[in-house]
């Protein structure tokens, strides 16, 4: 039996793909014949080939604008949202060392960069009666940790719920609206933190990972996900093989988190 995700053609937009998770769903994209564009703050150091890049900072209005204005200049619109932007650059310490300035980053970063954009690319969409939308959560929604993701955490569950009521509006209208969750990813930007954990702790990179996962309460399956697992994941979902499935969550963490 053929497993064709029958996407060749397809026009997908990603967001935050220059590297980490992101780059692995552009890669996972255009293996399966998908056109892709991707964005990021500045220009990469290596590109694909074939894949078109927009440098532009999606944490503003204006630069989700001229996001939106790139697409419709090249493309008209597209098939395919995946809004795989996001992070956390806010300080350790918990909650009071959280000032307003980094809770609008956080939410800026994880949560209205996806509300803009989809308000700026969803319209072209609804009016073809077509697409698909997939926003990257984070386990980190219902397994926030206090001491350094809280206003992450909160940012991740606003889009969750934001997501929900977007599909619930949409789908009878021909778009669906998905969402991933994954746990752990070792991403570059992770392995640079367990680094960090590890000289904080006097010993070695498989250390440090060994206190990230007891910090996470353990993963059942022994280790962190990688890219290319999730971005697999979220290219099937976005297929037509999944036609069925629209407004649901999907948890990729190794059995992270620990209640149904």
């Amino acid at each position: 039996m053929s497993f064709d995700l029958q996407l060749k053609g397809q026009r997908a937009l990603v967001t935050g793909g220059t590297k980490g998770l992101g780059a692995a769903i552009v890669k996972s994209l255009q293996d399966a014949g998908v056109q892709v564009m991707t964005t990021a703050r500045s220009a990469p150091d290596k590109t694909m080939d074939g894949v078109t890049y927009v440098q532009t900072d999606l944490t503003t209005a204006q630069g989700v604008a001229a996001l939106a204005r790139a697409v419709a200049e090249r493309w008209g619109g597209v098939d395919i949202l995946v809004n795989s932007l996001g992070g956390s650059n806010a300080p350790a310490g918990g909650f009071a060392a959280l000032d307003d300035a980094v809770w609008f980053e956080e939410l800026n970063l994880n949560l209205m960069s996806a509300v803009r954009l989809d308000r700026a690319l969803l319209p072209a969409m609804l009016a073809k009666g077509a697409g698909v939308i997939l926003h990257v959560t984070s386990i980190q929604r219902v397994l926030p940790l206090p001491e350094s993701t809280t206003a992450y955490a909160a940012a991740k569950g606003a889009l969750s719920t934001y997501s929900k009521s977007l599909s619930k509006e949409v789908t009878p209208k021909g778009v669906r609206v998905l969402r991933v969750s994954p746990g752990w990813i070792e991403t570059e930007a992770s392995v640079a933190f367990a680094e960090r954990i590890a000289a904080q702790a006097g010993t070695d990179y498989e250390g440090g990972k060994r206190v990230i996962m007891d910090g996470l309460g353990g993963i059942p399956v022994g280790r962190s996900a990688r890219p290319q697992e999730v971005a697999d994941l979220i290219t099937f979902l976005v297929s037509p093989r999944a036609a069925s499935v629209s407004g649901s969550e999907h948890v990729i963490d190794g059995g992270t988190v620990p209640t149904v």
